[in-house]
C-alpha cells in the first residue's frame, strides 16, 4: 500500500459508515485477544513470587499499575482527539473523545481504589494527600466534569468545541502525575519500569506486569471502539428524531 492510498484509506474512515464496518470486523478479534492476554497475565501474576516485605499484597500491583497507566493514556487519546476536533474538525474526533471519557474515569477509579487497598498495609492509611495521589484524584474529577459537561449541553458542535478546549487545558495534569514522584517528596514509590537506566523490578514480576499492561491496553481500545460505535448510533437516532419532530411540526 502506497502512502497516498494509505492516506486515502485513513481519510475514508471519517465516513461513519466505513468506520462502523471496520469496527464490526475488528471487534471480535480484539475481544478474543484481550481475553487471551488477561488469562495469561492473571495466571503469571498469581505465579509470581511474593515480595519479601509486602507479601501477597504486592499482587495488587498487577491491577493497580496498568490501571494508572491507562488512566493517563486514555486522557492522552482524548487530547489527541481534541486536537482533531479543533484543528482538523475530523467528524469522528469528538466521538472518540466523548467515548473515551467514561472509560478513562473507570480506569482512574480502579487505580485509586487498588492504590488505596495497596497503601493501607504498606503506609498504614487508606489515603494521603501527597502529590501523586492528589493529582490522580484531580484527573478523576476532570473525567467526571467532562462527562457532566457532555450530558448537559444539547448543541453537539458547541459541546465538542468546549470539551476539546477543556481537555487540552487539563492535559497539564498528565505530566504532573507522571513526574510528581520526582519533583516532590512523596510516599508513593518512584518509577520502577519506565526508567532511563532500565526497570528495577525482577523479571519474575516484570513480565506478568507487562503482559497485564498489554491486556489492559487492548481492553481499552476494545471498549473505546465499542463506545464510539454506540455514540455514532446514538447521534444517528437523535438526528432522526429531530428530523421527525421537524417534519411533524
Amino acid at each position: 500500500m502506497t502512502i497516498t492510498s494509505a492516506a486515502n484509506y485513513v481519510s475514508g474512515l471519517a465516513n461513519p459508515t466505513r468506520f462502523l464496518s471496520l469496527v464490526a470486523t475488528l471487534l471480535p478479534w480484539m475481544a478474543g485477544l484481550t481475553g487471551v492476554l488477561f488469562v495469561v497475565g492473571l495466571y503469571l501474576s498469581f505465579q509470581a513470587p511474593e515480595d519479601y516485605q509486602q507479601g501477597m499484597t504486592v499482587r495488587i500491583m498487577f491491577i493497580h499499575v496498568p490501571s494508572a497507566w491507562l488512566a493517563m493514556m486514555c486522557y492522552t487519546v482524548m487530547a489527541l482527539s481534541a486536537i482533531g476536533t479543533l484543528v482538523w474538525r475530523h467528524p469522528l474526533a469528538d466521538v472518540s473523545a466523548r467515548a473515551a471519557t467514561p472509560i478513562g474515569a473507570a480506569f482512574t477509579f480502579l487505580a485509586l481504589l487498588t492504590g488505596s487497598l495497596w497503601g493501607k498495609p504498606m503506609w498504614g492509611t487508606w489515603w494521603v494527600w501527597d502529590a501523586r495521589l492528589t493529582s490522580v484524584f484531580v484527573l478523576f474529577l476532570m473525567y467526571l466534569g467532562l462527562i457532566a459537561l457532555n450530558r448537559a449541553m444539547d448543541d453537539p458542535a458547541r459541546s465538542a468545541k468546549v470539551s476539546a478546549i477543556i481537555i487540552l487545558v487539563g492535559y497539564v495534569n498528565i505530566p504532573i502525575i507522571k513526574f510528581s514522584v520526582d519533583w516532590w517528596n512523596t510516599l508513593h514509590q518512584p518509577a520502577s519500569v519506565m526508567r532511563l537506566d532500565g526497570p528495577t523490578i525482577h523479571p519474575s514480576m516484570l513480565y506478568p506486569l507487562l503482559i497485564m499492561a498489554v491486556a489492559f491496553t487492548m481492553l481499552f481500545f476494545t471498549l473505546h471502539l465499542m463506545a464510539m460505535r454506540n455514540e455514532i448510533w446514538r447521534r444517528r437516532v437523535t438526528a432522526l428524531r429531530r428530523q421527525a419532530a421537524r417534519s411533524a411540526a
